[in-house]
């Protein structure tokens, strides 16, 4: 999909030798990856405070437990 952007030429240069790019379109896609990825990671530090968990939960006993479904060879 072609777009036209006004863009700053000094901040697309900029991030194009931060990152190392060798285009301007590589330089926004891999801006546009990273602002995905961002927010994504803050929708999941959002649910920190909203996961309820079982204080007596021992996971431990998970370790020791036998395993009932064994793969047969």
């Amino acid at each position: 999909m072609a777009t036209n952007l006004a863009l700053s030429d000094a901040l697309i240069e900029e991030a194009r030798q931060l990152g190392g790019e060798r285009t301007k379109k590589a330089v926004v896609t891999q801006a546009l990856v990273e602002y995905i990825q961002r927010r994504k990671q803050l929708k999941v530090i959002e649910l920190f405070d909203s996961v309820e968990y079982d204080g007596a939960y021992d996971y431990k006993t998970q370790r020791t437990a036998p395993r009932s479904l064994a793969v047969a060879d």
